[in-house]
């Protein structure tokens, strides 16, 4: 069972915008695509009653898959990418290891690896080119039938101030898209995805702000790492960068609340869902123990980190948890004890692979030995569950919906019991769509009702869940 965060309790109703429990619901009618939709938020959601919403911690392997420190190739940096290639039937993993230069020790090789199941990785080697990149390493697979089949990889790196473009036709030898910096920032944060839903691809990039005026916890000019986005259809042209998130002072947000970007971001049906990396440069990681008993002889702490959930509907703007996700590991001497920054998320089978960066004592302790790749997995789409105990029934009506599909399944765990029904706009239960049961734990339960949803294709209904002991994740159109 995966560790559970609860961060919301609906004890009679949380309505959007509507008014209480039994009223109709008059919002306009959301037009749905076949594929998942999840709970992550109220976006669906016009009803609901003695739910609570449960954000799932994914299951971590004790171990990284790729240890920091180990020569000749050291891996260093919580910055990765990995791509699934059906075609060779293996997982091909780029990320930076240290790279000693006469110049400055922050720049960094970029290197390669596979893995026939996602889980058990070789030793990486270094990739002749490109010979110079200082941070991150975000690569896009274009897919096989890309036009140009020269550039079907592309990746993005911080050099030179800024976001470069790097193209490839396999993955290996990578020559620059342009001479020039296509996004300039302030510091060397930033992260390459490709948005499927809108065509566009998206860059998330750190800049300093200033002007939190948290005087209890005071930084420096109270100037903190803030991240940033950006579009564009060709890679080249830009659109102006707007900001995406800035700390909330919220109990768990106190004091130097900064980030480390976004990255991991996987488009699942209508939503895009992005790995929030947050970090507390103010905090120790070890309960009791000062910044010298870290291991950081310069700075005030040895620093925490932890990752959030961030999602979109829109691809511009984004709304995120603050509650961790990837928590780090509270036991000292574990490889994640101070950080656990999520950077990366596939789809493996009827699983969600994470792979994060894991820091065993602190933001910059002993960094080039004490940084590793770890990996959390959880069943599909598990994200954020709506969770009923076993004393009230707890219950979900959607919005109005305009669904076009055949079928309908329902990502859930349940205990004790959970059924689903189809109402129309008014709340009223239609005939050949009544109650359907279903039980156990199934990222898929089959619900088949008298009628295909085909006959209602166009109309405007809404999906209602009774749930007693249960998780309720999302449903999934065919």
């Amino acid at each position: 069972m995966m560790k559970k965060i609860i961060v919301l309790t609906l004890v009679l109703s949380l309505i959007s915008g509507i008014g209480v429990m039994g009223q109709k619901s008059i919002a306009n009618p959301l037009k749905l695509n076949n594929g998942p939709h999840l709970f992550i938020d109220d976006y669906l959601i016009a009803e609901q009653s003695f739910l609570n919403r449960v954000v799932n911690n994914p299951e971590k392997l004790e171990k990284p898959v790729l240890a920091g420190g180990e020569k000749p190739v050291q891996v260093f940096l919580p910055y990765l990418s990995v791509l699934h290639d059906p075609q060779a039937g293996k997982y091909r993993l780029w990320t930076g290891a240290l790279k000693e230069s006469k110049e400055k020790k922050n720049y960094c090789h970029i290197v390669y690896t596979e893995s026939l199941d996602g889980i058990h990785w070789g030793r990486p080697e270094i990739l002749k080119e490109p010979q110079k990149v200082q941070l991150n390493c975000k690569v896009i697979d274009r897919g096989i039938d890309f036009s140009d089949k020269q550039k079907r990889y592309v990746m993005g790196v911080y050099l030179f101030k800024g976001l470069r473009i790097f193209t490839s036709p396999d993955g290996f030898a990578w020559s620059p898209l342009s001479d020039e910096t296509v996004i300039l920032h302030s510091l060397d944060i930033n992260s390459l995805h490709w948005d499927p839903i809108r065509n566009q691809y998206i860059a998330i990039v750190s800049r300093w702000k200033k002007g939190f005026g948290d005087p209890a916890y005071p930084l420096v000019d109270d100037t903190r790492r803030i991240p940033y986005e950006s579009v564009s259809n060709d890679l080249v042209n830009w659109e102006p960068m707007w900001q995406i998130f800035s700390p909330n002072m919220t109990p768990i947000e106190k004091g130097e609340t900064q980030f480390y970007g976004m990255s991991g971001i996987i488009a699942r049906g209508d939503l895009l869902i992005g790995l929030v990396k947050v970090l507390r440069d103010d905090l120790n990681a070890t309960y009791g123990k000062d910044a010298k008993g870290m291991g950081e002889l310069e700075r005030k702490a040895g620093g925490i980190g932890y990752t959030v959930l961030a999602w979109s509907h829109d691809g511009r703007t984004w709304e995120r948890d603050y509650e961790p996700f990837i928590p780090r590991n509270y036991m000292p001497g574990t490889f994640d004890h101070a950080m656990a920054w999520g950077d990366e998320q596939i789809i493996v089978g009827d699983e969600t692979f994470i792979y994060y960066g894991g820091y065993e004592r602190g933001h910059k302790v002993n960094r080039f030995e004490e940084r590793h790749i770890g990996l959390a997995r959880m069943p599909i789409d598990r994200y954020v569950s709506r969770d009923a105990d076993l004393i009230n029934m707890g219950t979900l009506i959607t919005k109005p919906l305009i669904i076009n599909a055949e079928s309908l399944t329902v990502n859930a765990n349940v205990k004790e019991m959970a059924r689903v029904r189809v109402l129309d706009s008014k709340h009223k239960p239609l005939h050949d769509y009544g109650w359907i049961n279903f039980s156990g734990d199934s990222i898929a339960h089959k619900i088949a009702w008298i009628k295909s949803l085909k006959n209602i294709s166009g109309k405007p209904v809404c999906l209602e869940f009774q749930l007693k002991e249960a998780q309720l994740f999302g449903f999934n159109l065919y």
